[in-house]
């Protein structure tokens, strides 16, 4: 046993906030059982990682073993099996670093303890699970949750409790998106299915932004300390051939690095009450200076130790809607590309569609002068289409199965459409408060926000006009 003792300061903190513990590891070792210790408190938070030699420091492609956050404070990596967020495999011999994240470090500093163990035991080289590729070749209208965590980061879930849940809620595709990590597909790989198609995903999580990849089987480095790391991030992804998406920019924790050539932005988190217009807004100002940026939504469900009952604060609040032709994740992936697919309130929320001729949502026009909308299950609500003007159009939804042809002003920029809570307005503030079970309002919400905020029900894709 090996004991290390270190003092973290705020300097430490603002000339990196990831502060690296090294230690030696001979040939031979079969495991590395590390902990963590310090005075935890509000203003004292320090994350755990490892690293094996190969790092090459940011943005590093190999060397990477694990992240916990602040959701552990010890971790074990074997060449069979290893922690939750830690990847098992080969222990190469040279010096490791045991990595901690500065979250928040009080005035006076920290003293940290950390215990390394080595053991060289005989044990199995297992390998990684590999990527299998579920096809349910139908065509249509296809639904999932883009952002949602496990065990494998700061949940308290089992990954077979996520997927009873997206079982529960009906889905069709989930992303997994742990944070910094892709332990979780030792689960979902194998366990992906035609019923349930799993696409890979990682939560790119900083102090000041949270980003999620898709489609990408490598780890991909998360030490972002300069605003221009955004930049470097996106090469990153892309070079992978994946998506880039911002996740949740709004508080509390909005995106503080340059804006970088992103894919998509999540523009709806967990319930609408939860500051989502904040991300709406800002989507909207991209959208209008002539970004290309294609809508999703996730839950960012937090999978707790048992299954809970359907509800608005669940896995799949909101749900991302996607036209496939088939439903694999290669299909889901170009789909979220391409903006071909709305945002609602639930897996049973309204389905908006919204089209100019045959050119459909995430397309381009050269002229739109008309808007052809198809919208089910929200009778007595309202359908906005905005451009980057703002609001050029205002109606009520006739019917639970209302298709209708909306003649449009010259259009700038793009048109895109929102179902805005009336009618339900008063079902919907009712089932949020009741699922709050008497607590008080979360997110540093005020009352006035609940009475004077439209509630969006679905979000569509922009159709773009020609420049």
């Amino acid at each position: 046993m090996k004991t290390i003792i270190a003092h973290v300061t705020r300097a430490d903190q603002a000339a990196n906030p990831y502060y690296y513990i090294p230690f030696d590891v001979p040939e031979g070792t079969t495991r590395i059982d590390v902990t963590l210790s310090y005075a935890k408190a509000e203003d004292c938070i320090i994350d755990l990682g490892a690293f094996d030699p190969r790092d090459t420091g940011y943005p590093t492609a190999e060397g990477f073993r694990g992240w916990s956050g602040g959701a552990r404070d010890r971790y074990f990596i074997a060449t069979d099996d290893a922690t939750p967020g830690y990847i098992h495999g080969e222990i190469h011999p040279g010096t490791w670093n045991v990595i901690l994240g500065l979250y928040q470090v009080p005035e006076a500093g920290a003293d940290v303890t950390v215990s390394i163990a080595l053991d060289s035991a005989p044990r199995k080289l297992e390998p990684q699970p590999a990527r299998t590729f579920p096809v349910r070749s139908e065509a249509g209208w296809y639904r999932g949750d883009l952002h949602c965590h496990t065990y494998h980061s700061d949940a308290r879930g089992a990954p077979e409790l996520l997927h009873a849940a997206a079982k529960q809620a009906g889905l069709d595709f989930l992303a997994i998106a742990d944070h910094n990590t892709i332990t979780q597909r030792r689960y979902f790989h194998p366990q992906s299915s035609p019923d349930l198609v799993f696409v890979r995903a990682m939560e790119v999580t900083t102090a000041v932004g949270h980003a999620n990849v898709y489609g990408v089987d490598e780890w991909i480095d998360f030490r972002m300390t300069s605003p221009s790391d955004a930049h470097v991030l996106e090469r990153l992804v892309h070079d992978k051939g994946g998506l880039l998406s911002i996740n949740h920019d709004k508080p509390t924790i909005p995106w503080d690095y340059d804006f970088p050539a992103a894919d998509c932005q999540e523009v709806w988190q967990s319930t609408w009450m939860a500051w989502n217009w904040v991300s709406l807004e800002r989507y909207q100002r991209r959208l209008a200076s002539g970004m290309k940026l294609s809508a999703i939504g996730g839950s960012d469900f937090h999978q707790p130790d048992r299954l809970l009952p359907e509800g608005p604060l669940v896995l799949a609040r909101p749900t991302t809607v996607l036209f496939l032709p088939e439903l694999s994740e290669d299909a889901v992936l170009a789909a979220m590309k391409s903006g071909h697919g709305y945002v609602t309130e639930s897996p049973t929320g309204p389905h908006l569609e919204i089209r100019t001729g045959e050119i459909a949502m995430g397309g381009t026009a050269s002229a739109i002068p008309a808007i052809d909308a198809v919208i089910r299950g929200a009778a007595g609500d309202r359908l906005v289409l905005i451009d980057a003007t703002g609001p050029v159009v205002d109606v009520e939804i006739g019917s639970d199965d209302w298709s209708v042809t909306l003649p449009l002003p010259q259009v700038k920029t793009f048109i895109r459409a929102e179902v805005i809570a009336a009618a339900s307005r008063p079902r919907m503030i009712d089932e949020f408060t009741s699922a709050l079970d008497g607590r008080d309002l979360p997110w540093q919400l005020k009352g006035a926000d609940l009475a004077q905020q439209p509630i969006r029900r679905a979000l569509s894709n922009p159709i773009y006009v020609e420049a």
